[in-house]
């Protein structure tokens, strides 16, 4: 561990779940790193990721952004080509995208967007786009014919949130440079979508731990009591 971690560490007591405002002030102050880190939430769920009906996934538009700019490639054809470039996708096309993927290894572009009727082109590239994470999906709301939506909304800090095979959620939630009140803005926001996302057949404790942090800093737990 670093000297700069090391120092961070002792402002964080390890045996206290703080508030919210509290835990972000703490991640700012935390975050020593010579560029604008990100700072992100890892949520705990008590749900079993192995049934189907409790795979917990959504969107949410957090209303603060994310501070990264997202590169998005669409698939789309004619006029809807025409409108994801007009709403800011910065690659748009079709057959020669996946030629261009397939024979250069080109991911240059975090997020896929296409029209239904481009699925079977995609569905060509799926096995390298499916690892990792890339794989347009109509639950995300990237598998639409309103593209130009999507790609607004996405550039404006739409997020994806969907638990790994342990439980957990992952998600960026914003900037350092944001300040408490914005992270704390867009963490309400989020831990919102991810309660009201809690499946009926989900049994016990549905929350089961919180904590945020920023990329290069030590993990600030929540306190939970309030939030299930």
């Amino acid at each position: 561990m670093g000297k700069k971690y090391l120092e961070s560490i002792k402002l964080i007591d390890k045996d206290v779940y703080y508030d919210p405002a509290e835990a972000f002030d703490l991640v700012t102050k935390t975050s020593k790193a010579n560029f604008d880190e990100t700072v992100e939430l890892h949520v705990k769920l008590g749900v079993d990721p192995r049934h189907a009906d409790q795979q917990i996934r959504g969107t949410v538009l957090l209303p603060n952004g994310t501070g990264k700019k997202v590169r998005i490639l669409v698939f789309a054809k004619g006029n809807k080509a025409k409108e994801a470039l007009e709403a800011g996708a910065d690659y748009v096309g079709d057959e020669e995208l996946v030629t261009r993927i397939q024979t250069q290894n080109w991911f240059e572009f975090d997020i896929v967007v296409a029209t239904p009727d481009m699925m079977g082109v995609v569905g060509k590239i799926g096995k390298v786009l499916g690892p990792k994470g890339l794989m347009p999906n109509p639950k995300s709301g990237t598998v639409t014919m309103d593209v130009a939506k999507a790609v607004t909304e996405i550039k404006a800090g739409k997020v994806e949130y969907r638990i790994d095979k342990t439980a957990i959620v992952h998600v960026a939630i914003g900037k350092k440079s944001f300040g408490v009140q914005k992270l704390v803005d867009n963490f309400n926001t989020i831990m919102s979508a991810i309660i009201k996302s809690k499946p009926a057949s989900a049994k016990g404790q549905y929350l089961k731990s919180i904590s945020v942090c920023s990329t290069m800093g030590p993990g600030v737990k929540i306190n939970i009591s309030k939030l299930d």
